[in-house]
Protein backbone atom coordinates (compact mmCIF):
# COMPACT_ATOMS: atom_id res chain seq x y z
CA UNK A 1 0.00 0.00 0.00
CA UNK A 2 1.25 3.35 -0.97
CA UNK A 3 1.45 6.26 1.30
CA UNK A 4 -0.38 9.41 0.45
CA UNK A 5 1.07 12.96 1.60
CA UNK A 6 -2.64 13.55 2.98
CA UNK A 7 -2.51 10.26 5.67
CA UNK A 8 -1.67 10.34 8.75
CA UNK A 9 0.87 7.59 9.88
CA UNK A 10 0.34 5.86 12.51
CA UNK A 11 2.86 2.83 13.88
CA UNK A 12 0.86 0.41 16.06
CA UNK A 13 3.35 -2.62 18.30
CA UNK A 14 1.67 -5.41 19.67
CA UNK A 15 -0.05 -5.48 16.31
CA UNK A 16 -1.27 -9.25 16.47
CA UNK A 17 -2.59 -8.66 19.57
CA UNK A 18 -6.50 -8.80 19.77
CA UNK A 19 -6.45 -4.72 20.63
CA UNK A 20 -4.18 -4.31 17.83
CA UNK A 21 -6.05 -6.60 15.24
CA UNK A 22 -9.13 -4.40 16.17
CA UNK A 23 -7.39 -1.03 15.55
CA UNK A 24 -5.80 -1.79 12.57
CA UNK A 25 -9.28 -2.65 10.94
CA UNK A 26 -10.49 0.57 12.62
CA UNK A 27 -7.81 2.86 11.30
CA UNK A 28 -7.33 1.24 7.83
CA UNK A 29 -10.94 2.22 6.96
CA UNK A 30 -10.01 5.91 8.07
CA UNK A 31 -7.13 5.83 5.58
CA UNK A 32 -4.47 5.99 7.50
CA UNK A 33 -1.27 4.93 6.48
CA UNK A 34 -0.81 2.01 9.37
CA UNK A 35 2.72 0.44 10.45
CA UNK A 36 2.17 -2.34 12.45
CA UNK A 37 5.03 -4.00 14.56
CA UNK A 38 5.03 -7.15 16.27
CA UNK A 39 7.53 -10.29 16.81
CA UNK A 40 4.60 -12.72 15.97
CA UNK A 41 3.10 -12.64 12.58
CA UNK A 42 -0.25 -10.39 11.42
CA UNK A 43 -3.00 -12.08 10.35
CA UNK A 44 -2.91 -12.46 6.59
CA UNK A 45 -6.14 -10.50 6.14
CA UNK A 46 -4.93 -7.63 7.88
CA UNK A 47 -1.81 -7.14 5.73
CA UNK A 48 -4.58 -5.19 3.76
CA UNK A 49 -5.05 -2.60 6.05
CA UNK A 50 -0.93 -1.94 6.44
CA UNK A 51 1.45 0.41 4.75
CA UNK A 52 4.48 -1.15 6.48
CA UNK A 53 4.32 -4.59 8.45
CA UNK A 54 7.32 -5.59 10.39
CA UNK A 55 7.50 -8.86 12.09
CA UNK A 56 9.66 -10.83 14.06
CA UNK A 57 13.28 -9.01 14.84
CA UNK A 58 12.42 -6.06 13.09
CA UNK A 59 8.93 -6.15 15.32
CA UNK A 60 10.45 -6.53 18.19
CA UNK A 61 10.31 -3.17 20.60
CA UNK A 62 12.99 -4.78 23.09
CA UNK A 63 15.45 -4.01 20.53
CA UNK A 64 17.42 -1.06 18.64
CA UNK A 65 16.16 -2.84 14.93
CA UNK A 66 12.41 -1.21 15.27
CA UNK A 67 13.99 2.37 16.15
CA UNK A 68 16.30 1.63 13.32
CA UNK A 69 13.79 0.81 11.28
CA UNK A 70 11.23 4.02 11.96
CA UNK A 71 13.23 6.95 12.70
CA UNK A 72 12.69 8.17 9.34
CA UNK A 73 9.07 8.00 9.28
CA UNK A 74 6.81 11.03 9.55
CA UNK A 75 4.81 9.23 12.80
CA UNK A 76 2.48 11.46 13.82
CA UNK A 77 0.94 8.77 16.60
CA UNK A 78 1.91 5.60 17.85
CA UNK A 79 0.01 3.04 19.34
CA UNK A 80 2.29 1.01 21.79
CA UNK A 81 0.46 -1.83 22.53
CA UNK A 82 3.38 -4.39 22.69
CA UNK A 83 3.03 -6.19 26.51
CA UNK A 84 3.56 -9.45 28.20
CA UNK A 85 -0.03 -9.86 29.87
CA UNK A 86 -0.61 -10.95 33.74
CA UNK A 87 -0.98 -14.63 33.73
CA UNK A 88 2.18 -14.72 31.50
CA UNK A 89 3.90 -11.64 33.20
CA UNK A 90 4.17 -14.23 36.40
CA UNK A 91 5.17 -17.22 35.02
CA UNK A 92 8.68 -15.14 33.48
CA UNK A 93 8.41 -11.75 35.18
CA UNK A 94 12.22 -10.96 34.01
CA UNK A 95 10.68 -11.32 30.54
CA UNK A 96 7.86 -9.48 31.23
CA UNK A 97 10.09 -6.53 32.63
CA UNK A 98 11.92 -6.23 29.62
CA UNK A 99 9.13 -6.03 27.41
CA UNK A 100 6.74 -4.00 29.20
CA UNK A 101 9.38 -1.73 30.29
CA UNK A 102 11.93 -1.60 28.32
CA UNK A 103 9.78 -2.19 25.25
CA UNK A 104 8.41 1.34 26.39
CA UNK A 105 11.36 3.22 27.13
CA UNK A 106 12.62 2.41 23.84
CA UNK A 107 8.94 3.44 21.89
CA UNK A 108 8.99 6.81 24.59
CA UNK A 109 13.14 7.26 22.82
CA UNK A 110 12.19 6.60 19.18
CA UNK A 111 8.91 9.32 19.56
CA UNK A 112 11.39 11.77 20.79
CA UNK A 113 13.42 10.94 18.36
CA UNK A 114 11.05 11.39 15.03
CA UNK A 115 9.75 14.47 17.41
CA UNK A 116 12.96 15.89 16.83
CA UNK A 117 13.32 15.03 12.94
CA UNK A 118 10.50 16.21 12.78
CA UNK A 119 10.30 19.10 14.97
CA UNK A 120 7.03 18.48 16.01
CA UNK A 121 4.93 16.50 18.78
CA UNK A 122 4.52 12.51 18.77
CA UNK A 123 1.75 11.28 20.68
CA UNK A 124 2.30 7.91 22.55
CA UNK A 125 -1.12 6.07 23.48
CA UNK A 126 -0.70 3.86 25.72
CA UNK A 127 -3.08 0.91 26.99
CA UNK A 128 -2.48 0.57 30.73
CA UNK A 129 -4.58 -1.70 33.01
CA UNK A 130 -6.59 -1.95 36.03
CA UNK A 131 -4.37 -4.03 37.46
CA UNK A 132 -2.27 -0.98 38.83
CA UNK A 133 -5.03 -1.25 41.77
CA UNK A 134 -4.52 -3.20 44.43
CA UNK A 135 -6.34 -4.11 47.54
CA UNK A 136 -5.42 -6.49 50.53
CA UNK A 137 -8.58 -8.33 50.96
CA UNK A 138 -12.20 -8.83 49.07
CA UNK A 139 -13.60 -6.51 51.77
CA UNK A 140 -11.33 -4.10 50.93
CA UNK A 141 -12.26 -3.73 47.52
CA UNK A 142 -15.39 -3.97 47.57
CA UNK A 143 -15.33 -1.02 50.36
CA UNK A 144 -13.76 1.02 47.98
CA UNK A 145 -16.26 0.56 45.77
CA UNK A 146 -15.58 2.64 41.87
CA UNK A 147 -11.79 3.85 42.45
CA UNK A 148 -10.40 6.81 40.68
CA UNK A 149 -7.01 7.25 39.11
CA UNK A 150 -5.34 8.58 42.06
CA UNK A 151 -6.20 5.55 44.82
CA UNK A 152 -5.07 1.89 45.74
CA UNK A 153 -2.48 2.30 43.16
CA UNK A 154 -0.58 -1.14 45.11
CA UNK A 155 -0.12 -3.44 42.17
CA UNK A 156 0.24 -7.03 43.58
CA UNK A 157 1.26 -8.18 40.50
CA UNK A 158 4.30 -7.93 37.89
CA UNK A 159 1.58 -7.01 35.35
CA UNK A 160 0.29 -3.55 37.10
CA UNK A 161 3.48 -2.83 38.55
CA UNK A 162 5.35 -2.81 34.89
CA UNK A 163 2.18 -0.64 33.82
CA UNK A 164 2.39 1.70 36.62
CA UNK A 165 5.93 2.14 35.84
CA UNK A 166 5.56 2.82 32.45
CA UNK A 167 2.42 5.51 33.06
CA UNK A 168 4.93 7.50 35.39
CA UNK A 169 7.54 7.51 32.29
CA UNK A 170 5.36 8.41 29.91
CA UNK A 171 4.58 11.65 32.06
CA UNK A 172 7.96 12.01 32.55
CA UNK A 173 9.08 12.06 29.21
CA UNK A 174 5.97 14.54 28.00
CA UNK A 175 6.96 16.88 31.22
CA UNK A 176 10.67 16.32 32.22
CA UNK A 177 12.81 15.05 29.83
CA UNK A 178 16.60 16.00 29.96
CA UNK A 179 15.14 18.79 32.42
CA UNK A 180 19.24 19.54 33.18
CA UNK A 181 20.12 19.87 29.29
CA UNK A 182 17.33 22.28 28.82
CA UNK A 183 16.07 20.16 25.14
CA UNK A 184 12.61 19.96 24.16
CA UNK A 185 10.21 17.13 24.72
CA UNK A 186 8.55 15.94 21.40
CA UNK A 187 6.19 13.39 23.32
CA UNK A 188 2.24 13.51 24.12
CA UNK A 189 1.69 10.63 26.37
CA UNK A 190 -1.44 9.86 26.68
CA UNK A 191 -3.00 6.44 28.90
CA UNK A 192 -5.99 4.73 29.29
CA UNK A 193 -6.61 2.01 32.26
CA UNK A 194 -8.74 -0.75 30.53
CA UNK A 195 -10.74 -2.92 32.47
CA UNK A 196 -11.19 -6.76 30.84
CA UNK A 197 -11.86 -6.48 27.15
CA UNK A 198 -13.96 -8.68 25.44
CA UNK A 199 -13.70 -9.63 21.96
CA UNK A 200 -16.03 -11.69 19.82
CA UNK A 201 -13.46 -11.33 16.80
CA UNK A 202 -10.31 -12.60 18.58
CA UNK A 203 -9.47 -15.72 20.45
CA UNK A 204 -9.01 -14.42 24.45
CA UNK A 205 -5.17 -14.91 25.07
CA UNK A 206 -4.43 -16.11 28.34
CA UNK A 207 -5.44 -13.05 30.11
CA UNK A 208 -6.46 -13.31 34.21
CA UNK A 209 -9.44 -11.40 33.06
CA UNK A 210 -9.82 -13.81 30.30
CA UNK A 211 -12.65 -15.80 32.08
CA UNK A 212 -15.28 -13.67 30.83
CA UNK A 213 -14.21 -14.06 27.10
CA UNK A 214 -13.40 -17.83 27.14
CA UNK A 215 -17.13 -18.17 28.77
CA UNK A 216 -18.40 -17.37 25.70
CA UNK A 217 -16.46 -18.86 22.95
CA UNK A 218 -16.54 -22.31 24.73
CA UNK A 219 -20.26 -22.01 24.91
CA UNK A 220 -20.49 -21.09 21.42
CA UNK A 221 -18.17 -24.05 20.32
CA UNK A 222 -20.10 -26.19 22.58
CA UNK A 223 -17.15 -27.39 24.95
CA UNK A 224 -17.24 -27.62 28.92
CA UNK A 225 -15.68 -24.48 30.57
CA UNK A 226 -14.32 -24.78 33.99
CA UNK A 227 -13.73 -21.17 34.88
CA UNK A 228 -10.93 -20.47 37.20
CA UNK A 229 -12.91 -17.60 39.37
CA UNK A 230 -14.77 -18.10 42.18
CA UNK A 231 -19.05 -16.92 41.26
CA UNK A 232 -18.74 -13.92 42.97
CA UNK A 233 -15.57 -12.65 41.33
CA UNK A 234 -16.46 -9.51 39.91
CA UNK A 235 -13.86 -6.66 37.86
CA UNK A 236 -14.73 -4.35 35.44
CA UNK A 237 -15.15 -5.28 31.44
CA UNK A 238 -15.90 -3.60 28.44
CA UNK A 239 -16.27 -4.67 24.72
CA UNK A 240 -13.92 -4.57 22.53
CA UNK A 241 -15.60 -1.95 20.35
CA UNK A 242 -15.44 0.51 22.84
CA UNK A 243 -12.06 -0.37 23.64
CA UNK A 244 -10.72 0.76 20.10
CA UNK A 245 -13.18 3.66 20.09
CA UNK A 246 -11.67 4.54 23.66
CA UNK A 247 -8.05 4.81 22.27
CA UNK A 248 -9.14 7.06 19.20
CA UNK A 249 -11.15 9.49 21.40
CA UNK A 250 -8.12 9.79 23.57
CA UNK A 251 -6.12 10.24 20.54
CA UNK A 252 -8.26 13.10 18.72
CA UNK A 253 -8.73 14.91 21.95
CA UNK A 254 -7.11 18.69 21.89
CA UNK A 255 -4.61 18.52 24.71
CA UNK A 256 -5.83 21.66 26.25
CA UNK A 257 -9.11 20.14 27.40
CA UNK A 258 -7.02 17.28 29.24
CA UNK A 259 -6.83 17.71 33.07
CA UNK A 260 -4.48 14.37 33.15
CA UNK A 261 -2.55 11.86 31.29
CA UNK A 262 -3.96 8.98 32.44
CA UNK A 263 -7.64 8.11 32.40
CA UNK A 264 -9.91 5.42 33.87
CA UNK A 265 -12.40 4.03 31.85
CA UNK A 266 -15.59 1.79 32.42
CA UNK A 267 -18.43 -0.06 30.94
CA UNK A 268 -19.95 -2.62 33.04
CA UNK A 269 -18.84 -4.66 36.00
CA UNK A 270 -20.82 -7.91 36.54
CA UNK A 271 -20.04 -11.24 38.81
CA UNK A 272 -18.74 -14.26 37.20
CA UNK A 273 -21.97 -16.00 38.17
CA UNK A 274 -23.95 -13.40 36.12
CA UNK A 275 -21.79 -13.67 33.23
CA UNK A 276 -21.97 -17.33 33.17
CA UNK A 277 -25.60 -17.03 33.43
CA UNK A 278 -26.22 -14.81 30.68
CA UNK A 279 -24.46 -17.23 28.61
CA UNK A 280 -26.31 -20.08 29.09
CA UNK A 281 -29.36 -17.52 28.31
CA UNK A 282 -27.91 -17.43 25.18
CA UNK A 283 -26.54 -21.09 24.83
CA UNK A 284 -28.60 -23.37 26.31
CA UNK A 285 -26.38 -26.20 26.60
CA UNK A 286 -23.64 -24.58 27.93
CA UNK A 287 -21.53 -26.38 30.73
CA UNK A 288 -19.88 -23.98 32.60
CA UNK A 289 -18.78 -24.78 35.78
CA UNK A 290 -16.30 -23.28 39.00
CA UNK A 291 -13.14 -24.61 40.03
CA UNK A 292 -10.46 -21.99 41.78
CA UNK A 293 -7.19 -21.51 40.23
CA UNK A 294 -5.57 -19.67 44.07
CA UNK A 295 -3.04 -17.91 41.87
CA UNK A 296 -5.38 -16.33 39.46
CA UNK A 297 -8.10 -15.16 41.83
CA UNK A 298 -5.86 -14.15 44.51
CA UNK A 299 -4.75 -11.48 41.67
CA UNK A 300 -8.37 -11.33 40.65
CA UNK A 301 -9.25 -10.21 44.01
CA UNK A 302 -6.77 -7.27 44.20
CA UNK A 303 -7.98 -5.38 41.10
CA UNK A 304 -11.15 -2.69 41.32
CA UNK A 305 -14.52 -4.19 41.61
CA UNK A 306 -15.36 -1.10 39.14
CA UNK A 307 -13.58 2.04 38.42
CA UNK A 308 -14.74 5.81 38.15
CA UNK A 309 -14.37 7.49 35.15
CA UNK A 310 -16.04 10.77 35.35
CA UNK A 311 -12.70 12.40 34.29
CA UNK A 312 -12.75 10.73 31.01
CA UNK A 313 -16.37 11.76 30.58
CA UNK A 314 -15.90 15.38 31.52
CA UNK A 315 -12.27 16.02 29.64
CA UNK A 316 -12.88 14.07 26.72
CA UNK A 317 -16.26 12.89 26.27
CA UNK A 318 -16.01 9.14 26.84
CA UNK A 319 -19.53 7.00 27.50
CA UNK A 320 -19.35 3.22 26.34
CA UNK A 321 -21.59 2.68 23.68
CA UNK A 322 -22.30 -1.16 24.72
CA UNK A 323 -23.85 -1.66 28.46
CA UNK A 324 -23.98 -5.19 29.59
CA UNK A 325 -27.31 -5.95 27.98
CA UNK A 326 -25.87 -4.55 25.02
CA UNK A 327 -22.51 -6.05 24.60
CA UNK A 328 -24.09 -9.17 24.94
CA UNK A 329 -27.33 -9.44 22.97
CA UNK A 330 -25.79 -6.90 19.53
CA UNK A 331 -21.91 -7.72 19.55
CA UNK A 332 -20.72 -10.68 21.63
CA UNK A 333 -23.17 -13.19 20.74
CA UNK A 334 -23.76 -12.84 17.12
CA UNK A 335 -20.32 -12.27 16.40
CA UNK A 336 -19.68 -15.17 17.84
CA UNK A 337 -22.40 -17.61 16.96
CA UNK A 338 -21.34 -16.24 13.29
CA UNK A 339 -17.37 -17.20 14.00
CA UNK A 340 -18.46 -20.72 15.01
CA UNK A 341 -20.92 -21.62 12.31
CA UNK A 342 -18.50 -20.43 9.71
CA UNK A 343 -16.16 -23.01 11.70
CA UNK A 344 -18.03 -25.09 11.55
CA UNK A 345 -19.59 -25.47 7.95
CA UNK A 346 -15.82 -25.23 6.76
CA UNK A 347 -14.88 -28.59 9.17
CA UNK A 348 -17.91 -30.28 7.26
Amino acid sequence: MAVHDSQEMVLITGASGELGQALIKELGNRNSAVIAADVRSLPPELTRYCSVVLEGERGDVTTSELGYALVEYPITRIFHLAAVLSTAAERDPVRAHQINVQGTLNILELAQAIGQRYERTVQVIFPSTIAVYGFASVHDKHQAGKVTEDNALEPRTLYGVTKLHCERLGIYYSHYYKQLSGEQSWVDFRALRFPGLISAETLPTGGTSDYAPEMLHAAARGVPYLCFVRPDTQIPFMAMPDGVRALLLLAQAERSRLSRQVYNIGAFAPTAAEIATTVAEYFPSASITFQVDTRRQAIVDSWCADVNDNAARRDWGWEPQYDYVRAFAEYLVPAIKQRYATVTTENV
